[in-house]
């Protein structure tokens, strides 16, 4: 299993975007470089009032094909 390692700070008004399907993606950069985009669906167990933050591992498989998400730590 391959996985990359992620620091997300999704405000409130860019997540209810998100949540109302008029974005679909989130892209940022990975702490290694890479630039990464995935749908923000995955984040959606993870967010509060106050958007989606933290640092996030993203687990896929050999081609790619998202696996599982899970929450490093807060902001």
């Amino acid at each position: 299993m391959k996985s990359i390692i992620v620091d997300i700070a999704i405000g409130p008004q860019e997540w209810l975007k998100l949540y109302e399907g008029v974005a679909r993606d989130v892209s940022t950069v990975s702490r290694d470089g890479r630039t990464v985009r995935f749908p923000a669906r995955i984040l959606s167990r993870f967010a509060l009032r106050d958007g989606v933050n933290g640092s996030f591992q993203i687990n896929f498989d050999d081609t790619g094909k998202f696996h599982s998400v899970e929450r490093l730590g807060t902001g």
